[in-house]
């Protein structure tokens, strides 16, 4: 493997130069006038690689620097801020999308091992370069003022090796199985690689774009941010037991099933040693206490969040019917005010398209029963089809977009249906943006407080003050969509 000598170095070196880079902007360090305007996300990259290492772009399919001998592969990676707190398993951050490794070489990969791949020879060793993707509010990201985080050297060893190597095995292996099964035109299969894959059977890496374009393969972003937070410091729980794909998430689910279906929550409790009163809240440590963890949520737990594993507690009446709407994510306005955002870039998109839900699933004896009384039936693993995301999730994306940039948005009163203001504990009349609601939309946003003075209302947006506002799911279609899965 030829390397131009620009192109190598000793990791003292890049830590040296990188380490002079970190706080300062991509403009600050764009000593070759790289970025020059322009806001294509790939000039981030070539910023690090023309202006900080100091080595033309190429489009060489062999990794990127020789570091002490070592091939490695540079991804220079946008970090966005995160919602969630260092309790929840979270370091501030998170990865904006997917990382793209390689491209899925459909004429080479089916005579492939993965020791010998070229997805391996990509991504076996990698340097994060990593930098916040900060917007401007009302105007269009321009990567000059994206100050840079850090770096990360990346050797995937042991369980993350095997992460990699069973879903590349996956690919591989159903490509084959279209070759063999459509000898004369596997093209006309292709699509299905991520319409049947992505989701359903792929942990930590999936394949993008859709075909016609030619797919490649990407670690997805939860599995990106695993590994930054814990370059940052976080600590996760283990499990006792190895889970090294989803289809192994699924075994131990029905386990587990085998072993607690049928007891009530106060049981769960009495049986994991849980000393407080049971409450909804506790529904995802209950389930990490199942899986032999002791985290209070699964997103502290390595495995599930390496996997973009989120823990639900679903209580459905005795005929499986609705109980209540469910949030999901908060809104990122920065991100849904900048116009060069498309669709398929934005956190929405990413969300929705990672997102595993892992709903516990319980059953209520009676509407006024506590928690408590509610009886655990097994798990369901649900994930949001093509379908749903291009019309259900876009539509409200691109109507949020439009009353923002349209100067649609407005704060409107809450009217009983009588048609009288709804006054709030506060004696200050109810009211709330024109987002779009669950009177027309599965998908629709729900403001998080419940105290209306203007100190409490701490998002601003078209110089309107809200409470932080959240993407929420209807019940009744969770419990559809639920109602027609096997339990686990």
């Amino acid at each position: 493997m030829a390397f131009d000598e620009r192109h190598v170095f000793t990791r003292s070196q890049l830590e040296r130069i990188l380490s002079k880079c970190i706080g300062k902007t991509l403009q600050e360090v764009d000593t070759q006038h790289v970025l020059n305007g322009k806001r294509n996300k790939g000039y981030a990259g070539a910023i690090i690689e023309q202006s900080v290492l100091g080595y033309p772009a190429d489009s060489d399919r062999r990794p990127d620097l020789l570091v002490d001998g070592t091939p490695v592969e540079l991804k220079t990676t946008g970090l966005v801020t995160s919602k969630k707190s260092k309790a929840n398993g979270d370091s501030g951050y998170k990865a904006k999308e997917p990382v793209s490794v390689t491209a899925v070489q459909l004429d080479n990969i089916c005579d492939e091992d993965f020791e010998h791949s070229g997805f391996w020879e990509k991504a076996r060793h990698l340097l994060f370069v990593y930098y916040l993707y900060a917007h401007k509010t009302n105007s269009p990201a321009d990567y000059g003022d994206f100050p840079l985080l850090g770096y990360q050297f990346v050797d995937f060893i042991g369980e993350d090796k095997e992460l990699l190597k069973h879903d590349w095995e996956i690919v591989r292996d159903f490509i084959i199985q279209i070759n063999a099964e459509h000898p004369e035109d596997p093209e006309t299969q292709y699509p299905r690689i991520s319409s049947e894959l992505n989701r359903q059977r792929l942990s930590v890496i999936d394949t993008s774009p859709k075909w016609p374009n030619k797919p490649r393969f990407r670690l997805k972003a939860a599995f990106v941010t695993a590994i930054y937070n814990k370059y940052a410091g976080i600590t996760f729980d283990d499990l006792p037991d190895d889970i090294r794909s989803l289809g192994e998430l699924d075994y131990e689910c029905h386990r587990i099933t085998d072993l607690y279906g049928g007891k009530t929550v106060e049981e769960l409790f009495r049986i994991f040693g849980i000393d407080n009163r049971p409450a909804k809240s506790d529904g995802e440590a209950v389930t990490v206490r199942m899986f032999g963890g002791t985290a209070k949520k699964m997103g502290k737990v390595e495995i599930f969040a390496k996997f973009g594993v989120h823990g639900k507690s679903l209580v459905l009446t005795k005929k499986g019917g609705r109980t209540e709407d469910m949030k999901l994510f908060p809104v990122d306005f920065d991100e849904l005010q900048d116009p060069s955002v498309g669709f398929e870039e934005s956190s929405f998109y990413t969300y929705f398209s990672e997102a595993q839900l892992l709903c516990s699933v319980f059953e209520e004896p009676s509407f006024e029963a506590p928690f408590a009384e509610n009886v655990f039936l097994g798990f369901k693993r649900f994930t949001f089809s093509d379908d749903f995301i291009n019309t259900e999730v876009r539509a409200v994306w691109e109507r949020m977009r439009e009353l923002v940039f349209n100067h649609e948005l407005r704060i409107v009163p809450k009217r009983h249906k009588d048609g009288t203001p709804i006054i709030n504990k506060t004696g200050v009349p109810s009211e709330a943006p024109n987002w779009p609601k669950s009177a027309e939309h599965t998908v629709f946003v729900r403001g998080s407080g419940n105290d209306s003075r203007p100190q409490f209302k701490t998002v601003v947006v078209n110089g309107l003050h809200m409470y932080r506002q959240d993407i929420w799911i209807k019940g009744t279609y969770l419990a559809e969509q639920l109602n027609m899965l096997p339990f686990l």
